[in-house]
């Protein structure tokens, strides 16, 4: 007799334990959740730029997360929630790297495609200055060179303004550009490149 109502009991109590350890669950996946929102809002908009792929991945993961939690699968959504941490470190560090590799490479051309302008300036001043063009040089090549350094001078101005918006990879493809007119220009003139601007060749 005394074995139904001890079964009962059981049931609730199995029951209560349940419901428990459901609610403990959900906590622990929406604390997670959080956690891994903050670290998401938290990270700098570089990470976006500099990293758009890898920031896709963290940003989908997110989503995904999420929508496991509401369906109601906390422990899904807990697991999924605590890798986004290491997700967002990851797409830092790929960003970081490649903000420093860009910021390389301006600062190298920075330095040196000045300088190319201001030769090929003063190489033009001095043919169009001159009575007489010297061998293998004309008046339409000479014309050519002139477009050619008007058109870096302003891609360059682009670039350097690219720069100072904050826009590194396009500063860094518009000095490219500007580098590889530069070159044209010099040839062009019968100039000499400098090793350092020289086109790599493999």
């Amino acid at each position: 007799m005394m074995r139904k109502p001890m079964s009962r009991i059981a049931l609730v109590l199995l029951s209560c334990a349940l419901v428990v350890a459901c609610g403990q669950d959900k906590k622990l996946a929406e604390a997670a959740m959080k956690t891994a929102e903050d670290a998401v809002n938290a990270a700098s908009p570089d990470v976006a730029k500099y990293a758009a792929d890898s920031w896709k991945g963290v940003t989908d993961s997110l989503a995904a997360a999420k929508d496991t939690l509401a369906k109601g699968d906390y422990k899904g959504a807990l697991a999924s929630a605590n890798q986004i941490a290491d997700k967002v470190k990851e797409a830092t560090s790929v960003a970081m790297a490649k903000k420093d590799e860009l910021t390389k490479a301006w600062t190298d051309m920075s330095q040196g495609l000045p300088g190319m302008m201001d030769a090929i300036k003063s190489r033009v001043d001095i043919l169009s200055a001159s009575k007489k063009l010297p061998a293998g040089m004309d008046k339409a090549k000479l014309e050519e060179a002139k477009t050619g350094l008007a058109a870096a001078t302003q891609a360059w101005s682009e670039a350097s303004e690219a720069f100072k918006g904050g826009n590194l990879s396009d500063a860094v493809a518009k000095a490219n550009a500007v580098k590889d007119k530069a070159i044209q220009v010099m040839q062009g003139l019968g100039m000499s490149v400098p090793e350092a601007a020289a086109p790599t060749t493999k």
